[in-house]
């Protein structure tokens, strides 16, 4: 057994503690999944954003840590090699050979801020956001995001004749500034 497969022994060894384990690239819902099937606690903190799919505007649920989740573990487990050799888990992540622990409060307010987090927050442009547009017959002028008009298109204002002038056009031909 190797010296990483045990904890050190302390007075708060007792006390359950959040780590950080590094998955595999693109493998942290692998990961997560595995470890719940094997009754570890695990928060994979993750995100829904919009994305550009094949010209289309979709909901894609990504970490919002890429590569990494968090693990409670009871630092009196002395057998860590399980962690280690389930599938989509890279490492544990240490200091030497010892587990760091993250504080629970940091766990806890990630927790909280995900639960509490807006869908409107993650819309693809923001209201007043710098915007270019790609396409169309004002292809590389720049203009200003007003707001979603349905789920594909969105009115942006353009200066034009120095009026800002409102135009409705598909989110696809924009970009971010």
């Amino acid at each position: 057994m190797k010296e990483s497969d045990t904890i050190p022994h302390d007075d708060d060894a007792a006390v359950p503690r959040w780590y950080v384990i590094q998955c595999k690239g693109g493998e942290s819902f692998r990961a997560t999944e595995n470890l719940v099937n094997q009754d570890y606690e695990v928060f994979h903190p993750v995100l829904e954003v919009q994305k550009k799919r094949r010209g289309k505007l979709t909901w894609v649920t990504e970490p919002l840590f890429p590569s990494y989740l968090f693990i409670r573990l009871d630092r009196l487990v002395s057998n860590w090699r399980p962690i280690r050799s389930t599938r989509g888990v890279l490492r544990l992540v240490s200091f030497g050979d010892t587990p760091i622990a993250v504080d629970n409060d940091l766990v806890a307010t990630l927790r909280d801020k995900g639960s509490e987090r807006d869908q409107d927050a993650n819309l693809y442009f923001q209201a007043g956001e710098a915007v270019q547009i790609t396409d169309g017959p004002f292809k590389e002028l720049q203009a200003v995001f007003e707001s979603h008009k349905g789920e594909e298109r969105a009115i942006v204002l353009l200066n034009m004749l120095h009026r800002q002038q409102r135009l409705v056009m598909p989110v696809t031909s924009l970009r971010r500034r």
